[in-house]
């Protein structure tokens, strides 16, 4: 177990795990995920950004989902207030990342707004499964130093090559972001409630998509989760009215 603010100490031997195993997941991860930044390059240079604007995402942004929903959204014929937006409420769950991970790494204050900059999905899913402190800190840094510089390195190619490729919606490029975001995703999805969010936020989101604007069908799909809860609460609220009356009848 761990304990209220965190990883057991490094003491306990019961949840130690050898350095090599953490740099080696860390690095699998870091690189499997940051090969897909040249499907970003491809698919950004392709809807109409130059190969600074691109690159400058990547170096700033430094977010998949939000990243490729923004050139997405752009390479459509979307607003670009709208198409940030989207890109905008995808970011907002690092926010949430990022409440968790302060406690687990406890970097010191002049650390904290270097380490904000990589606290994104795959960091958060590498340091989150450490048993300690000192495991969460290499997982947590590995898998950002790998991802960010292969991220950005394959990012600035894909952004070159892609007029030598051509057309990126032949190829299909742009759809292998979206896919390794989804398989990074899928086994998060452990109970029934966050299957349901994310089955209708994809049922609102292809829905809704031949009719509304591009970029729109995203913010849209984020009222999955709070209608499922809404859903899950009138249950929960059902049920509990049942049991009440149950017990006064007896």
């Amino acid at each position: 177990m761990r304990t209220a603010d965190g990883p057991r100490p490094e003491h306990d031997g019961a949840l130690t795990k050898p350095d090599a195993a953490v740099v080696r997941d860390a690095l699998g991860v870091g690189i499997a995920v940051g090969l897909s930044g040249f499907a970003f390059g491809v698919t950004s240079a392709g809807s109409g950004l130059s190969v600074l604007q691109t690159c400058a995402l990547s170096l700033l942004v430094f977010t998949g989902a939000s990243q490729f929903a923004l050139v997405g959204a752009l390479a459509a014929g979307g607003n670009p207030f709208t198409a940030a937006a989207g890109a905008f409420f995808l970011g907002v769950r690092n926010a949430f990342y990022g409440l968790r991970l302060s406690q687990l790494l406890a970097l010191p204050r002049a650390v904290r707004p270097l380490a904000a900059h990589w606290v994104i999905d795959e960091t958060s899913a590498v340091a989150l499964a450490q048993p300690t402190r000192r495991s969460v800190r290499m997982g947590f840094t590995v898998t950002g130093v790998s991802l960010y510089v292969l991220w950005n390195l394959t990012t600035f190619v894909g952004a070159l090559g892609a007029r030598a490729i051509g057309d990126t919606d032949a190829w299909g490029i742009d759809a292998a972001g979206p896919a390794v975001f989804l398989a990074l995703l899928a086994p998060m999805l452990k109970t029934t409630r966050e299957r349901a969010a994310a089955g209708l936020a994809v049922v609102l989101m292809l829905g809704l998509l031949p009719v509304l604007p591009a970029g729109v069908p995203v913010l849209a799909a984020a009222l999955a989760a709070p209608a499922v809860l809404y859903v899950e609460g009138r249950r929960r609220g059902a049920a509990s009215d049942s049991d009440a009356v149950q017990g006064g009848g007896r």
